[in-house]
């Protein structure tokens, strides 16, 4: 069972259908930003972080009620799909990601300033630049503008947004930091203190992201 409660933070990644580029031109990534605005109109999921990547990217969604999250990102993912095959004359050549997005929910604390800096550091780690602020396709650079207009699609985050933050996601992480979020990336596990991780594992049946893979689930003796 996938979570999707409102109230609480996601991470929500998907990736091209064998990592195909999704977005190879700057009209590109200005259409799936386009999509992620008429996402928002439809369905009021705040979005807190994103970077789009060549043939993949990242979300950080608030979502207000249960159900919200799978409503935004069904639509997201349909609509994208529907007008990038429109505008290649490709209709009917199949999908043009991976599958159904991942996410895993993030606890409103330092751990959700762990992922956003993952997130939105993510053009720097990759070296397509040498400062966080210079790639335009993330909620930094417009978080940077002057334009107030430009600022329109991101929402107040659950937790104070540091005043230093730029500094702050130019910095690299930690190896374990970035291992901790890759292994909720792989696993869907809850990012968070254990206690509370565990208990939102408990809550939304995400139990089995504790398991390592290929391990049984115990059964009880006859």
């Amino acid at each position: 069972m996938r979570a999707s409660a409102g109230g609480i933070v996601y991470h929500v990644l998907n990736r091209g259908v064998g990592r195909m580029r999704l977005f190879r031109k700057a009209a590109d990534f200005a259409a799936m930003e386009k999509v992620l605005e008429d996402a928002m109109q439809r369905t009021p999921v705040r979005l807190l972080a994103y970077c789009l990547l060549s043939n993949h990217w990242h979300l950080l969604l608030w979502p207000r009620a249960d159900g919200e999250l799978s409503e935004f990102m069904r639509w997201l993912t349909l609509t994208h799909t529907q007008r990038w095959h429109a505008h290649r004359h490709t209709s009917g050549t199949g999908p043009i990601y991976q599958g159904r997005f991942k996410s895993f929910p993030v606890q409103s604390d330092e751990h959700l300033l762990t992922v956003a800096r993952y997130i939105e550091r993510n053009p720097l780690r990759a070296g397509m630049v040498e400062h966080v602020e210079q790639w335009q396709w993330s909620s930094l650079w417009r978080r940077c503008q002057a334009d107030a207009a430009l600022r329109e699609i991101l929402g107040d985050w659950p937790v104070a947004v540091p005043r230093d933050w730029s500094r702050r996601v130019q910095q690299p992480q930690t190896e374990a930091e970035l291992q901790a979020v890759r292994r909720s990336v792989v696993r869907g596990r809850p990012f968070g203190e254990d206690n509370w991780a565990r208990r939102v594992a408990k809550q939304f049946g995400l139990e089995s992201t504790y398991r390592s893979p290929g391990r049984q689930p115990k059964t009880a003796r006859p």
